[in-house]
């Protein structure tokens, strides 16, 4: 039984947390003390399944144990009247939706928050992946370089300014979306990089942020029609998504991209981002994710042609760089013009990164791996696999690098 629960609970976390703490943040006006709320129903839940059974509606029980949690929270702060009635009244909110069936999905509404002008730039996309996506502190750090310490620090401070700095709680108007924009699409992405990343499925709590990364991307498309930029996002994860059943092979190895067997991508959902980006490209107006997704589709004409044309993979690289020179671009650019034009070709490219660029980006010195072994520099191979290999913590990933390695 203790396994089950264990299970649900895991299971109820995955799929409800960013709704639940999104729906409890927009009413309590405050992301600590909803976060604090279903934490400590999370924590009921371990304690009281067991006994009592899991419940037929888990996302339910939660909610109206969060709601009893706010109530206790507003007694126990019954001197600060300010905060009193929000409260009472978000108490009261949660348990009308924990009677009906569904409650409003309001996690774009708090992306947007976490964008506002008041919160620092820096802070933004990272406070989005806490709340939202549920990502803990330490894997942000990693993700932005900077201690897991530090990063808990300056996502409380941001939480603390929403509430001090009495943000509303609501999707703002159209004049003001397309200033936070940028940042809202990040958070999405990065979501989805981190559950993308997870080829074999083992980290659970990340396995289904691809789906929802893609789910707030619809409603995002529905929401501002006339931004390319949401249509580029959504094709670009679109292409990606459908290439996730030909990413392990029968053993559950990793399958790169080049080997992969095309016929196992999803026709549908390639047509569906093809349909996104057709949309996007009519607006005139080309940005970042436009061209990721159109580097996707290049590759995803391979289930039609049989053959990738590299070359012009490496042209859209090329516009890609000049758009967002950033490290993973330029290491997309230098593979993609290896392939289209010889390994030294995308040495030297690889060789313009700075070492600050490349020290700690893994891809990096996979890509340096492969390179200098087609190019027979046996040594200088190995030891670039090695860092990749330190750097990589995805076990298929790893098992993959190690076999490469291994093969020189």
């Amino acid at each position: 039984m203790a396994e089950a629960v264990n299970e649900a609970v895991e299971r109820a976390a995955r799929d409800s947390y960013g709704r639940l703490l999104a729906f409890l943040s927009a009413r309590t006006r405050d992301i600590a003390a909803a976060e604090d709320a279903l934490s400590d129903a999370f924590a009921a839940a371990l304690g009281t399944w067991p006994s009592r059974g899991i419940p037929d509606r888990p996302e339910a029980w939660l909610l109206t144990a969060a709601r009893h949690k706010l109530i206790d929270a507003a007694r126990r702060r019954h001197t600060q009247e300010q905060s009193l009635p929000a409260l009472l009244t978000a108490a009261e909110e949660a348990a009308e939706a924990a009677a009906s069936e569904k409650f409003a999905d309001e996690r774009l509404k708090l992306l947007f928050i976490c964008a506002h002008p008041a919160i620092d730039p820096s802070i933004r996309t990272p406070l989005m992946l806490q709340t939202v996506m549920r990502l803990d502190a330490a894997r942000i750090a990693s993700a932005f370089c900077v201690s897991p310490a530090a990063m808990a620090r300056r996502l409380t401070r941001a939480k603390e300014k929403i509430s001090r700095a009495g943000i509303p709680f609501e999707v703002p108007e159209k004049s003001e979306l397309a200033p936070r924009l940028e940042f809202v699409l990040e958070a999405i992405y990065a979501a989805f990089g981190s559950g993308w990343e997870d080829v074999t499925g083992a980290a659970g709590r990340l396995s289904g942020l691809p789906g929802e990364a893609i789910h707030l991307s619809r409603v995002m498309a529905t929401l501002m029609p006339e931004e390319p930029e949401v249509h580029g996002l959504l094709a670009l994860m679109l292409y990606c998504e459908a290439r996730r059943g030909a990413r392990r092979d029968e053993n559950g190895s990793f399958v790169p991209l080049s080997e992969q067997d095309a016929t196992l991508w999803s026709a549908p959902m390639i047509d569906e981002a093809e349909r996104q980006l057709a949309a996007a490209a009519r607006m005139g107006r080309p940005g970042r994710f436009q061209l990721e997704a159109a580097i996707q589709s290049a590759h995803a004409n391979r289930l039609i042609t049989g053959r990738t044309d590299w070359e012009a993979i490496a042209l859209l690289y090329e516009g890609l760089v000049r758009t967002a020179p950033t490290v993973g671009a330029m290491v997309g650019r230098a593979a993609a013009i290896a392939e289209a034009r010889g390994a030294e070709a995308g040495w030297a490219l690889l060789e313009q990164l700075s070492e600050e660029m490349r020290a700690g980006y893994q891809p990096y010195w996979a890509l340096a791996g492969h390179l200098l072994a087609r190019m027979n520099r046996a040594g200088e191979a190995r030891q670039a696999y090695i860092r990749a290999i330190g750097l990589c913590h995805e076990p298929a990933m790893r098992a993959f690098l190690l076999k490469r390695a291994a093969a020189i």
